[in-house]
């Protein structure tokens, strides 16, 4: 697999391991699961799920990032990664919180945010 692909797939996994963990104990708490823990049982549970988060991302900069022989730029990946942020955010919110509506102002700024891959990536 090349790095290209490889990275980009690294990022979305990672991505998707840091929604869980930033906003999975929300869910927890909506299903009674949480309802009553203490907050810093909440933080050590968010910590114990962003630590995969960032087994995914450290090795996605790693390869990804030119310096390393990558194909990216240390911008582009930063910007890929908010574009994969915003979209794999929409999903996983979208499956874990299905009474959540999305308006038109949200859908122009994730407009603006692949405007910015696209500039971060013009040559």
């Amino acid at each position: 697999m090349n790095s290209y692909l490889l990275t980009i797939l690294l990022l979305v996994g990672s991505n998707i391991m840091m929604t869980l963990a930033w906003y999975g104990h929300l869910k927890l708490q909506e299903m009674g699961v949480t309802t009553g823990w203490p907050l810093m049982a909440i933080i050590v549970l968010s910590w114990g799920v962003a630590f995969f988060e960032y087994c995914l991302m450290v090795p996605a900069n790693r390869i990804g990032f030119q310096g390393n022989g990558g194909p990216f730029s240390l911008l582009q990946l930063k910007v890929l990664q908010e574009c994969i942020t915003l979209m794999v955010f929409v999903v996983v919110s979208g499956l874990m919180f299905r009474n959540m509506q999305f308006t038109w102002n949200q859908l122009w700024s994730a407009l603006c945010l692949i405007g910015a891959v696209y500039f971060a990536f013009k040559k």
